[in-house]
């Protein structure tokens, strides 16, 4: 009796076919398995520069005599924004030690120099030294006790950036 090799290899198929269904429905584990150490991995990563930025910025405000440095969105400590408008969105600053200054950048969205000059003028500061144009600007405004300087520019990419760096005036 001859077999056939369709006779042969419909049972290898069927064998193959039931051996490899465990093999595939094991992929899922095994690829959540992966994810789970692939993330794992990037949670102790991201604490890992988060503890490294910190220490950083401890080391640095121990060099800078007590300066405070955030990158959060949020205004220095101590900044004084019911005297000092700040236009844009805040994306960091710096506060000196014990309210000697402050340092604040921002992203103007559809603002420019002219806005934020108008802001501070509007706030009953008296502007010095301005100078302007499309993409970029700088003055010098003083309200007793703070001076800001600031200024404007526009990156390469198109990103307008204000930095407003206030000092407290001695009486």
């Amino acid at each position: 009796m001859t077999t056939s090799p369709a006779r042969i290899a419909r049972p290898l198929l069927i064998a193959f076919a039931i051996a490899t269904i465990p093999l595939l429905a094991g992929c899922s584990v095994a690829e959540n398995m992966v994810n789970g150490v692939v993330s794992e991995a990037q949670d102790q990563a991201d604490n890992a520069i988060s503890e490294a930025q910190k220490q950083a910025g401890d080391a640095l405000s121990e060099a800078l005599g007590g300066a405070a440095f955030s990158t959060d969105g949020q205004l220095p400590s101590g900044f004084p924004a019911d005297t000092i408008p700040v236009v844009g969105d805040v994306q960091g600053g710096v506060s000196g030690p014990d309210g000697s200054g402050w340092g604040v950048r921002t992203t103007l969205v559809g603002d420019d120099f002219a806005s934020a000059q108008a802001a501070l003028e509007g706030a009953g500061f008296t502007s010095s030294a301005v100078n302007s144009d499309a993409d970029s600007g700088f003055g010098t405004f003083t309200l007793e006790p703070h001076t800001v300087v600031l200024t404007v520019s526009t990156a390469t990419d198109g990103v307008v950036t204000a930095n407003y760096v206030v000092t407290v005036n001695p009486q």
